[in-house]
């Protein structure tokens, strides 16, 4: 099925020295950039992730160091690709506990704050599960009806991407209104309600350590905004303040802003962090 977009969507996935978002890089970003009328872009980029790739990654990928030693850093790319991202929305396959918050840092160490939060995040692997709960090999065989090492190769970004992309389309003619009844089982083909549906938390860092909950009055009723929908502020998920609205947090403590921005943390949580206290300071 075609997507219904009112703006561009990037299926992308990348393929990284290791799992751990601080410490890892980025070694290929591969993605498909399709426009709401329907023209589509494929790009596949080989960086030099200036640390070694583990002999278990080549083995998995196929790529060797060899492979990118005289390939760009991805800080060398990173305004090309800012201008290629720029007013996108993103999908991918576990792109939103993985590929978003791994692609932000790479942006964060280039110097440039590539605010995902303006975009709308698909994540299919988020939707499969919830519909299915299986991986992106069952994925492909139950929506697009073939066996995924018949088309392509395992653990290839550019392969993967591909594969993602047509599971997306695939899971849009599966849960239509035409092919389903019952309510629960259909899905609205628009960004808005497939970025609603891949959420499977309600963080406001992609790391969680910062999260959003229900405001609540005296009497512990929700309180609700001026649409009907309940209020939410955001609260730490972690350390002596879990449970603590930030703000409040940060009112009574200022030096644990510094002690989070001085320790281990992804940027995007201090950047997440700052925006929080500069937003309450200008209250």
């Amino acid at each position: 099925m075609k997507l219904n977009l009112t703006k561009p969507l990037v299926v992308f996935d990348l393929e990284t020295t290791g799992l751990d978002i601080v410490n890892d890089r980025i070694f290929q970003l591969s993605y498909i950039k399709v426009y709401p009328d329907g023209k589509e872009e494929r790009e596949n980029i080989y960086f030099n992730p200036q640390k070694p790739i583990p002999q278990e990654v080549i083995e998995l990928t196929g790529t060797t160091n060899e492979d990118v030693a005289d390939k760009p850093t991805f800080k060398a790319l990173s305004k090309e690709l800012e201008e290629k991202f720029s007013g996108c929305d993103f999908a991918g396959y576990n792109s939103n506990h993985f590929d978003v918050p791994m692609l932000s840092e790479e942006f964060y160490r280039a110097g440039i704050n590539f605010d995902f939060s303006k975009c709308r995040l698909i994540d299919a692997q988020a939707i499969f599960h919830k519909m299915e709960r299986r991986n992106l090999a069952a994925a492909y065989k139950f929506y697009c009806g073939r066996k995924m090492e018949e088309d392509f190769a395992a653990h290839r970004a550019d392969q993967d991407t591909e594969a993602t992309y047509r599971v997306l389309q695939g899971e849009l003619d599966m849960y239509s209104a035409e092919r389903q009844e019952e309510k629960e089982r259909q899905l609205e083909n628009n960004m808005d309600a497939l970025a609603e549906f891949s959420k499977t938390n309600d963080n406001v860092d992609f790391s969680g350590r910062i999260v959003w909950k229900e405001m609540k009055d005296a009497n512990g009723k929700v309180m609700l905004d001026a649409d009907g929908k309940p209020r939410k502020q955001e609260v730490f998920n972690f350390g002596k303040y879990k449970g603590w609205p930030v703000v409040d947090a940060l009112r009574r403590d200022p030096g644990y802003y510094n002690w989070i921005c001085s320790s281990d943390f992804t940027s995007d949580t201090k950047q997440v962090l700052t925006r929080i206290r500069l937003r309450d300071m200008g209250r």
